[in-house]
């Protein structure tokens, strides 16, 4: 499977950008899609996740009430929708696909490439 991410750019304190993770191939039901994140110098890290099939999402603590991560099942795509981005909000933005719901990376097996996100003070 190959997961294209796309959508990155750079934008102002306060505003919003989506991100968009196209797969290569139908995800099964039993899929989860994660959306990670690399600030420069730090680790990778959880942001969210939604189950292919039914939907169900779960959000970083850090992005909750501010990010939506959704699913086109027709395009095999996920989408990350940010609003109220921060500074802190910069960093690489990876697209990930588990066979089950987990928040550490080495739960996914396969990764997109990255967009960059960039969020000007």
């Amino acid at each position: 499977v190959q997961l294209q991410a796309s959508g990155g750019g750079l934008v102002q304190t306060g505003g919003s950008l989506r991100v968009s993770c196209a797969a290569s191939g139908r995800p099964f039901s039993s899929h989860v899609m994660g959306w990670f994140r690399q600030p420069p110098g730090a680790g990778r890290e959880f942001v969210a996740a939604i189950r292919w099939g039914t939907g169900g999402t779960y959000y970083a603590d850090s992005v909750k009430g501010r990010f939506t991560v959704s699913r086109d099942k027709a395009q095999n795509t996920v989408y990350l929708d940010m609003n109220s981005l921060q500074p802190e909000d910069t960093a690489r933005y990876y697209c990930a696909r588990g066979n089950s719901l987990g928040y550490p990376p080495a739960d996914y097996m396969h990764w997109g490439q990255g967009t960059l996100v960039t969020v000007s003070s």
